[in-house]
Order: structure tokens, then C-alpha cells, then sequence
């Protein structure tokens, strides 16, 4: 036995007392601390859940560990984690009627018309996922269109980027909305639709969910994000009901994905007065107040500097003056909470590098303020992220289902900062990956070919969409790993398989640095483990079943 090898026998037997797992025989990917792609052959897992060692090199068996589990040369990755995705919508959204992907009004109809008859006792309807520029019609749905398909009982849907909602003629009477209703500041009504601040003139007659349905909402959210590899979220927008889900989940056991909780609006502060420590062996984590700047572009209610290309007499909708926004924010870092802004537009976006600015002075730099989206930026905002410590919290496959709403939104000449992630990178600001699921499928792996390719999984368009905003593929994985990690606070527990970090792993059935980008939005997550147990195992298909015969 070689000197090298015999030393490093020495160093598993002094670790094996504490160590009761090995994965061995892996193609393992991750990066290293220096932000380059780094592989390992195996490592160690103690019985606290926490990777003890990992070794380069495939490790000789030993007989001292209680469990050895053999990759049979498969590849793992760190656990994925999604920066910005909402976590009980998730789940609402695969329990409810589901109209994402509908190509018309009338196909919107008939969803709905199927949806009642299989559902005689729900007494409202509500879903979720309508994209008024998938249709044919490129208009909104209005309450007339509902109310061709189910008017016995009121309906409300909300759009696929939760920034509106149309109701029927029963919802509008049930909120006690008539023609003569107003708008609120930062909210706009359009015949049955509701935008941004409007939503909540309908949403506060829609009954809230019990909490029995609150449990179900979560366990089955947590169920689809394991299936994608996904083991810790940024939870964005967190209710007061959500958070009280979450904490059942965790005093019970039943909490598997590691949340980053950002709680909705200062006024949760009331139920929540300041960020928890880690609970439930770093389950659950309330971290941050999630606020908002803006819309969103595809109901023309983000802000923008100048007027829409597709509607010149708008510019959005402007939530709050500057001194309000500031206050807010000032609000939840004097409390002690990371700040996180929702911003698409580039006047959003301004407005909130300039308040985070003013509270980087405050409080200092290392208070990690997150933009939520930074989809469209004036180029010369860019380079403000970095010394106001600003993280820009981005969602690739926004970009590759947004494209052409935003070059009709904005026009070709104003698309030097949109979706600028390696711009974002070179001026030295940090970068975290998410989804903004169910607005998107929380699936990270269209997410990390989008990054690489500036295309969608069907390669369009040829050569990528701004191609100079494309990403290596150590940088995209890198965002959804150790940057979503870091805008957390919690890169010292996930983001990578490092010794004093929790063993959260995934096994997929490809190896992501020898596919195009096509095939790597295709990748299949095999097994899923949170803390060294594994909570998640994709069923044999049925042609590998036979195989195994």
C-alpha cells in the first residue's frame, strides 16, 4: 500500500468512531470555495446527519462503518436550492384547478367547465396559472368569459406570476365589488381582473384555507420540490398561516426541505417580532421580510423608467414614494430581518439600490439585501449592487419564458439589462438562482440549462437570447448552490458537501459537465437526501422493471 493511500486509511479509521455512513463508487459535483467545479469520489456522513470528510479519490473499503451505500458511478450533487419560490402556492396550486399552459380563452373555459363538474361541492373555485400571452387573443380574461363557463358559484383564477386575478360575477358579488369600486393605490381594475394592490378588493372574500388543507398544501409541495432535487428554498412571501404550517410540519417530523423563511410585510412582524435561530435541526429558519417595489411585466404593472413600447400611456405601477419604501425596509432591518424587495422594472429596481444604499450606510454591508427578480435594469444601476452589498436574487427560466413578452413590453432598444446575470457578475455583486415557482416549474435543472444557454429546452433561440449574459456552468451551479445558500445566511449549513455541513445530496442520472444544455434541462433526480436520510427515491419505470425481470 502506498504511503498516500495508508495515510489516508489512518485518517478514516480516526474518523470512523464518529462516522456511520460512506457514499462511495460517486461522480461527485459540486463547487469549491474558489467558485471552479471541484470532484470527489466519495465521503463521509456522521451520525448527526453532517459530512465529516470527503475524499478526491474513490475510498478503500473499511469495515468500521455502520452503512456503506454504493453510487454504482452514478452522479451526485449537492441538494439544490431555490433562492425565491413560494412554498405553500406550490402546493395550492397541485391541489386546485390548474390552467398554466391553457393556449386560449376557450381552452381556459373548458378546464374550468370539467374542473366544476368533477367538483359539484368545492363551494368556490379557485385556481391559479392563466397567461393571457400564450392566447391566442393576447387579451385579459374578463368576468363575462368565467361566467360562460360557471356562473352558479363564485371563481376567481389568479395569473400564472400571482400579480392578478380575474373573478366572475359571483366572486365580484361575494367582495362586494360594483363598477363604482376604485382601485388602490398600486392597483389597477380591468373588467373582472384585478392587478397587484387591486387583488386584495376580491381576495378577502375568498375563504381561507383550513389548516388541515394548509398541512396538505405543504406536505404535498415538499413532495414535488424532493422530486426535483431541491432541499432548501428561500420561502418567499411567507404568511403568518404558512408559518405556523411550517412550524407544525416541523414539531411533528414532517418538515424535509430547508426553509429560508421570508415573512409577508412588516405587519408580520406582529406575529413574528424578530428572525428565529435555526429550528428543528436547521429546518426552518424565519430570516427575512419579503417586500415590494412593483409588479410584474406581463400585466404591464412593473415599473419602468420609460413608457411601455406596447403602451405608451403607462409606466407601470409605482407601489410606494421613496420615503415609504424606506421606511418599510427600515422597519425590518431595525427589527433585525434580512430585506427582501421584489423589483422587475428598471424604476423598481433604482429605487431599491437607492434605499438599500441609504441602509447599507446604516447598518453596514454584510446585511445581504436581495432584490427579488432584477428582470429589467438600467445598465448604468448595475454596477450600485456591489458596494451597497446588494444580492441580485434571479430566475433564469424567466428569462426563456419571458423573452418575447419583453422585447414587445420594453422594445428592442432598452435590453441591455435585462436578465444581465453575467453583467450582474462581473460588477462584482452576488448572485442567487431560483424559480419563483409555481410562476415557473420549480424543476432547477431548466433553470441551470437557460443559465448556461440563454435558450429554452427546446433550444430557441438559435445561439441564445443576449448571448454575452450567458453563464459557465460552474456559475450557474454555483447560484443555485453556495449563492442561494449565502443570500439565506445560510451558507455555513448547505450549498456544498463540506465537513460541518449537512449531508443534503441528490443522485441524478446524468453527469451535467458532458451534456448540452438541452439534455441537461432534461436531468432526472434518482434519489434525494436531506441530512444523510434519504427522503425521496424516483420509482423504477416500467421498461427498467421489466429489465430487472
Amino acid at each position: 500500500m502506498t504511503r498516500t493511500a495508508l495515510a489516508l486509511c489512518a485518517l478514516l479509521l480516526a474518523s470512523a468512531a464518529n462516522a456511520v455512513t460512506i457514499v462511495e463508487n460517486i461522480n461527485g459535483i459540486q463547487i469549491g470555495p474558489d467558485g471552479k467545479l471541484q470532484h470527489f469520489g466519495s465521503f463521509m456522513i456522521g451520525d448527526d446527519g453532517r459530512v465529516t470528510q470527503v475524499m478526491t479519490n474513490p475510498t478503500p473499503r473499511m469495515s468500521k462503518f455502520d452503512r456503506m451505500i454504493n453510487g454504482e458511478g452514478r452522479t451526485v450533487l449537492p441538494g439544490l436550492i431555490d433562492a425565491h419560490g413560494h412554498v405553500m402556492d406550490l402546493g395550492f396550486a397541485a391541489l386546485r384547478i390548474d390552467v398554466t399552459g391553457t393556449r386560449s380563452i376557450a381552452e381556459l373555459q373548458q378546464r374550468l367547465r370539467d374542473y366544476a363538474a368533477a367538483h359539484p361541492n368545492d363551494a368556490w373555485i379557485v385556481g391559479f396559472g392563466w397567461n393571457q400571452e400564450l392566447w391566442s387573443e393576447k387579451r385579459f380574461p374578463t368576468s363575462a368569459d368565467l361566467d360562460a363557463a360557471v356562473s352558479d358559484r363564485p371563481v376567481v383564477l389568479e395569473r400564472v406570476d400571482g400579480h392578478a386575478v380575474v373573478a366572475n360575477r359571483a366572486a365580484l358579488k361575494a367582495a362586494g365589488v360594483t363598477a363604482a369600486t376604485q382601485p388602490p393605490p398600486g392597483g389597477e381594475i380591468h373588467d373582472g381582473v384585478f392587478v397587484d394592490a387591486a387583488m386584495a378588493l376580491v381576495n378577502k372574500a375568498v375563504p381561507r384555507p383550513t389548516q388541515q388543507q394548509q398541512d396538505q398544501a405543504l406536505e404535498k409541495s415538499q413532495q414535488i420540490l424532493l422530486g426535483f432535487g431541491v432541499t432548501g428554498v428561500g420561502a418567499m412571501s411567507t404568511s403568518v398561516d404558512d408559518w405556523s404550517s411550517f412550524r407544525r410540519a416541523g414539531e411533528t417530523g414532517r418538515l424535509y426541505v430547508r426553509l429560508m423563511s421570508y415573512l409577508s410585510g412588516t405587519e408580520s412582524m406582529a406575529a413574528v417580532p424578530k428572525p428565529t435561530g435555526w429550528l428543528y435541526g436547521d429546518q426552518l429558519r424565519a430570516v427575512g421580510i419579503k417586500l415590494f417595489a412593483d409588479g410584474a411585466l406581463g400585466s404591464r404593472g412593473a415599473w419602468l423608467k420609460q413608457p411601455y413600447a406596447d403602451k405608451p400611456d403607462s409606466r407601470g405601477l409605482q407601489f410606494h414614494s421613496d420615503a415609504e419604501m424606506l421606511t418599510l425596509a427600515d422597519t425590518a432591518a431595525a427589527g433585525g430581518f434580512q430585506v427582501a424587495t421584489h423589483a422587475i422594472g428598471d424604476a423598481a429596481n433604482a429605487q431599491i439600490i437607492g434605499v438599500y444604499e441609504q441602509l447599507s450606510h446604516k447598518y453596514g454591508r454584510d446585511r445581504r439585501w436581495r432584490i427579488e427578480h432584477f428582470q429589467i435594469a438600467d445598465p448604468v444601476d448595475i454596477p450600485r449592487l456591489a458596494p451597497a452589498g446588494i444580492i441580485a436574487s434571479m430566475q433564469p427560466t424567466h428569462q426563456t419564458s419571458d423573452r418575447l413578452m419583453a422585447e414587445a413590453r420594453l422594445g428592442p432598444n432598452r435590453l441591455a439589462g435585462a436578465y444581465a446575470w453575467q453583467t450582474v457578475l462581473t460588477s462584482g455583486a452576488r448572485l442567487a438562482f431560483g424559480s419563483d415557482f409555481p410562476v415557473e416549474s420549480p424543476n432547477p435543472f431548466p433553470g441551470l440549462a437557460a443559465g448556461i444557454s440563454r435558450q429554452d429546452v427546446n433550444g430557441q433561440p438559435p445561439g441564445g437570447w443576449i448571448p454575452s449574459e450567458r453563464l459557465s456552468l460552474a456559475q450557474a451551479l454555483d447560484a443555485f448552490t453556495r449563492g442561494a445558500a449565502y443570500a439565506g445566511f445560510a451558507e455555513d449549513k448547505i450549498g456544498a458537501l463540506e465537513p460541518g455541513k449537512w449531508a443534503d445530496f441528490i443522485i441524478v442520472d446524468r453527469d451535467p459537465t458532458k451534456v448540452d444544455a438541452q439534455s441537461l434541462a432534461q436531468t432526472q433526480v434518482l434519489e434525494t437526501w436531506v441530512g444523510g436520510k434519504k427522503v425521496w427515491e424516483r420509482a423504477p419505470s416500467a421498461s427498467a422493471t421489466e429489465r430487472g425481470k
